[in-house]
C-alpha cells in the first residue's frame, strides 16, 4: 500500500489570483406605471432560469461537438459526468476537461469547484482530453477507453507534441490505417490512399509508401487489435504522457519542465538533461513565480537539496504546482490525500480529489457490461503543429477521409515541423547531462520544517 511520500506546499507571496464578483441590483421605478394607454402592452416575461443557465460547448476527441446547458453555479464534476454519459465511458479517471484562459494558457477544469469561478472572461468552451496517460494501456478493461486514448495520442503525434522517428511514424501510421479503414482491398483503395490521412508533422511520400506496405500485411487484424498494437508502440516513446511547461533555470537559461507518471523531467534544447522521480522528491512548493522541489539526500549527500525554477508569473507557477500534485497523487497514492482543514492554515488547500490509479484499476475490474459498440469515425481535423517548446509553427487543415468509401481530399496537408532527429527519442532516454545543468542547490537551512 503506497502512502503519501511528498508534501505539497504553497508559500504565501504576491501575485494571488484576484476574484471579483459584480453585483447588479434591479430597482423598480414607480413612475414606470404612469404611462399612457398607448403603452399598456408590456414586453413578454422572461424565464428567470435563463439568467442562471450557461451554454457549454465541449470538443470531443473525435472532433465532434457536445453542447449542453448548465447552471452557472454548477461544479466541474457535473459537466464531466454529462460528457462521460454522452460518450458512454466508464473508465473515466484518465480523462478531463481543459479550457483556455484569457491569456490562452491551458488549464484543467477542477471537478470540485464551480465552473464560473474557474472560467473567467472567456466563453465556456472546453476540450475533452487525456489527462493521465496510463503507463500500461493493456491494463485498461474496455476497447472504447483504449480507442479514446488512441485518438488523443494520434493528435499528439500529428501535432508534434509527441515526437517520433521515421520508423515509429510508419509503424504507428500503419496501425492507424488498419484501425480506421480495415483490411487492404485493392479494388476499393486507390494507389495512394495513405496520402489522404495525416500521420506525422513531417509526412513524406516515402513514409506513406512504407505505411501502405505494412498495412497490406495486417489482413485479419481487428480494429481493437490494431489499437492495442498502436498503444504498445507509442507508450515506449520518451515524450509519452509528458505535460510540458516553460521555465528558466537559476542562470536564466530557457528550459522546459515536463510532468509525467514517473516524476519531473527537465529539457533544454529539446533534449532531456535531468529527471527527478517521485520517490526522490520530498516536497513541491511555489512562491510568487518560483517553483521549488526538495530532493532526498543522495548516497554521498548529508542534506536535502532544494532546486528552484523560475516561471513566467505566479499563475504559471501555480499551474505547474497543481499538475505535479495531481500526477503524484494519481500515480503514487493508494487514495487521495485529504485537504488541510485548519482554519488558519497558510497556502493553497488544493488537493487532487479524484480516484487514484489503484482505485481506478479496482473499479475497472468490476465492469461487467457487454463490450459497447461504437463507431470509429474518420473526421476532418484542424490541428496546430507545435514544437517541443510549445511555439505554434503553422495552422493547417488535415482532412482524414476514407478512400474505401469513395471520399476524397482535394488537398491533403503535410505539417511542417523541425526534424525529429533533434527531438528526445528512445536512444536519448538514458542520457543524464547533469554536469551541464547548473541548478540552484540550497542546503536545507531555510527553516521550512520537517516534511
Amino acid at each position: 500500500m503506497l502512502q503519501c511520500d511528498l508534501t505539497y506546499c504553497h508559500l504565501e507571496g504576491q501575485g494571488e489570483v484576484r476574484q471579483s464578483q459584480s453585483q447588479s441590483s434591479l430597482v423598480e421605478d414607480p413612475t414606470s406605471h404612469m404611462t399612457s394607454s398607448s403603452h399598456i402592452t408590456r414586453s413578454p416575461v422572461r424565464n428567470p432560469l435563463s439568467f442562471r443557465m450557461m451554454q457549454i460547448k465541449v470538443t470531443l476527441l473525435d472532433g465532434s461537438l457536445f453542447t449542453c446547458n448548465m447552471e452557472k453555479r454548477a461544479r466541474g464534476l457535473q459537466l464531466l459526468e454529462k460528457v462521460y454519459e454522452y460518450i458512454n465511458l466508464l473508465e473515466k479517471d484518465y480523462f478531463a476537461l481543459s479550457f483556455r484562459d484569457a491569456d490562452n494558457n491551458k488549464n484543467w477544469l477542477d471537478p470540485a469547484k464551480e465552473i464560473k469561478k474557474q472560467v473567467r472572461g472567456v466563453p465556456w468552451n472546453f476540450t475533452f482530453n487525456v489527462k493521465f496517460y496510463p503507463s500500461n494501456p493493456a491494463q485498461l478493461s474496455e476497447d472504447i477507453t483504449r480507442y479514446f486514448l488512441c485518438l488523443q495520442l494520434r493528435q499528439d503525434v500529428v501535432s508534434g507534441r509527441l515526437p517520433c522517428s521515421f520508423a515509429t511514424h510508419t509503424i504507428l501510421g500503419s496501425y492507424t490505417v488498419q484501425s480506421e479503414l480495415g483490411d487492404y482491398d485493392p479494388e476499393e483503395c486507390g494507389p495512394d490512399y495513405t496520402s489522404e490521412l495525416c500521420f506525422a508533422p513531417n509526412q513524406t511520400k516515402e513514409m506513406e509508401a512504407k505505411i501502405m506496405e505494412l498495412h497490406k500485411t495486417y489482413r485479419g487484424m481487428t480494429p481493437a487489435e490494431a489499437e492495442m498494437h498502436f498503444l504498445e508502440n507509442v507508450k515506449k516513446l520518451s515524450m509519452y504522457g509528458v505535460d510540458l511547461h516553460h521555465a528558466k533555470d537559476p542562470e536564466g537559461m530557457a528550459i522546459m519542465l515536463g510532468v509525467c507518471s514517473s516524476g519531473l523531467l527537465v529539457y533544454r534544447d529539446r533534449l532531456r538533461i535531468n529527471r527527478f522521480s517521485w520517490p526522490k522528491i520530498v516536497k513541491i512548493s511555489y512562491k510568487r513565480n518560483n517553483f521549488y522541489i526538495k530532493i532526498r539526500p543522495g548516497e554521498f549527500d548529508q542534506f536535502e537539496s532544494i532546486i528552484g525554477f523560475k516561471l513566467l508569473n505566479h499563475r504559471a507557477a501555480k499551474r505547474l504546482w497543481k499538475v505535479c500534485v495531481e500526477h503524484h497523487s494519481f500515480f503514487r497514492l493508494a487514495s487521495p490525500e485529504e485537504p488541510p482543514k485548519k482554519f488558519l492554515s497558510l497556502g493553497s488547500k488544493f488537493r487532487y480529489s479524484g480516484r487514484t490509479l489503484i482505485q481506478s484499476r479496482r473499479a475497472s475490474a468490476q465492469i461487467s457490461r457487454p463490450a459497447p459498440n461504437f463507431p470509429r469515425c474518420i473526421s476532418k481535423k484542424n490541428l496546430l503543429s507545435r514544437s517541443l517548446d510549445g511555439g505554434t509553427l503553422h495552422r493547417k487543415t488535415c482532412i482524414l477521409k476514407n478512400p474505401c468509401l469513395n471520399r476524397h481530399s482535394s488537398n491533403p496537408s503535410v505539417f511542417d515541423h523541425f526534424p525529429s532527429e533533434r527531438l528526445p527519442s528512445a536512444h536519448l532516454e538514458a542520457v543524464e547531462c547533469k554536469s551541464t545543468f547548473s541548478l540552484l542547490l540550497i542546503k536545507d537551512r531555510l527553516g521550512w520544517g520537517q516534511m
